[in-house]
């Protein structure tokens, strides 16, 4: 689609002046709106945490852990995919260090980052991390949204009305001028329907640490489903003979797991707000 928003020629006089400053700004769409996301997700965890005595601050920290600790977790998967031509040189690493992430491997970054900063902080860890699943989705959602104005993640060659023709060169996309599945916006939905899912659930909660679980089934349930129309190269197609992509892989095991975490917080789950299962369950 767009891969880069605008390009703005700098004038002559003022690179001249600031000879630091490069002869044009060119925004990307992918870092743009993931900045975007990060924001919104942002605004909403210090509305949430200011309900539990968190403060800005700590909220800022969290974010650069989370940040940081997702973008080490995104490459480092991203480069397991084909090691072979990502790991052959320290140029074939960092060449693109913007570009090319896996959700899974961000994601299992940063829960046990995040983990550990909730105890390091003194943080209700079951309370944030409800706050953590509407904040990640909305981060997500308008991450996938970069997917495809930047054509990366995007789908396999179709005949359906649902698809979407990439022209401009400098997108990810492949084949260009060909309709394909526009696999980027069926996650923006996929998410934007979990998102409804949790703020429901949210307003009937039963106990904290509830939405977190629910966001990773429903997700793994989506993302199963919306691989089978995927078409890039860092699908990983076919892993070990199984006809299953990488992520499909994953998500057969996030499934039970986030199951077992949703049982084991409501096991630890205390009534100390009055409504059934309503506490922290923090020790």
């Amino acid at each position: 689609m767009h891969p880069v928003l605008f390009t703005w020629h700098l004038p002559e006089w003022l690179t001249n002046t600031f000879g630091f400053l490069p002869a044009e700004i060119s925004p990307k769409s992918y870092g743009t709106l993931i900045a975007l996301g990060i924001l919104a997700a942002w605004l909403y965890a210090k509305r949430e945490t200011k309900k539990f005595g968190v403060s800005r601050d700590t909220i800022t920290d969290m974010f650069v852990w989370l940040m940081v600790s997702a973008f080490v977790g995104g490459k480092f998967f991203f480069y397991l995919e084909e090691p072979s031509k990502h790991l052959a040189s320290w140029d074939a690493m960092t060449s693109n260090l913007g570009n090319g992430f896996v959700f899974y491997g961000s994601m299992l970054f940063v829960i046990p980052t995040l983990w550990w900063f909730f105890r390091r902080k003194k943080i209700p860890a079951f309370r944030m991390l409800d706050v953590i699943a509407i904040g990640g989705a909305i981060t997500h959602a308008f991450g996938r949204m970069g997917c495809f104005m930047a054509g990366c993640c995007h789908g396999i060659k179709t005949n359906s009305w649902l698809g979407v023709v990439f022209t401009d060169p400098a997108c990810r996309a492949r084949p260009l001028n060909e309709p394909i599945h526009p696999t980027q916006l069926y996650s923006v939905a996929m998410l934007i329907i979990i998102l409804v899912v949790l703020f429901v659930v949210k307003k009937r909660k039963q106990f904290h640490g509830q939405l977190f679980p629910i966001y990773l089934m429903l997700y793994s349930v989506g993302r199963w489903f919306i691989e089978e129309f995927r078409g890039d190269e860092a699908r990983g197609d076919d892993l070990g003979g199984s006809g299953l992509s990488h992520s499909q892989v994953i998500s057969l095991v996030i499934f039970p797991v986030a199951l077992g975490l949703y049982l084991y917080i409501k096991k630890r789950s205390t009534n100390t707000e009055g409504l059934p299962g309503k506490g922290d369950g923090e020790s």
